[in-house]
């Protein structure tokens, strides 16, 4: 039997500091773009795999959406899911809270959707998975780590007029 499954949680603690401290450019340099974004969860996500277990015990788990055509959750600390969709999905990008079809915690692409709820629970919209690819947070964090290190201007190369610090 089909089950809806999902987080009560705020989906900002833990994909948020890695997209915040992972994938935003530093404070110097521009954010990246969302397809850029999803390029860079692309390059460290593994090989499709036909289904993943969801903890049912607990039944939270932490999200991040990548565009319309994506969603990156993360079930552990370091370790996520890329789920790409068959079409588009623009509801991901405003949805408060998403739900995962599974079979008794087993959610196998292309049989399971991610349904967008609205803040009192009401499904707006599904989308059908289409891909499931493992995402290593950790290797994730250390390759935009490497960008956000390179983008520190270093003040001392800057014309006298730039490099005066800000009272």
């Amino acid at each position: 039997m089909k089950r809806l499954y999902g987080p009560t949680l705020r989906r900002s603690v833990l994909p948020s500091l890695l997209l915040a401290g992972a994938l935003a450019a530093c404070t110097h340099g521009p954010a990246l773009s969302t397809n850029e974004r999803l390029a860079v969860y692309r390059e460290h996500a593994g090989a499709a795999v036909g289904s993943f277990q969801l903890d049912q015990s607990s039944g939270k788990f932490e999200w991040t959406p990548l565009g319309d055509q994506a969603l990156a959750i993360w079930p552990s600390a370091f370790g996520g899911y890329l789920l790409e969709f068959r079409t588009r999905c623009p509801a991901i990008l405003t949805a408060p809270h998403v739900w995962i079809t599974h079979d008794a915690g087993q959610v196998a692409a292309p049989l399971d959707s991610v349904m967008m709820r609205s803040a009192s629970g009401t499904v707006t919209s599904a989308c059908r998975i289409a891909t499931i690819r493992p995402v290593d947070g950790r290797s994730l964090y250390e390759a935009t780590r490497e960008w956000r290190q390179a983008d520190v201007i270093d003040r001392s190369q800057l014309p006298p007029e730039q490099a005066t610090p800000l009272p």
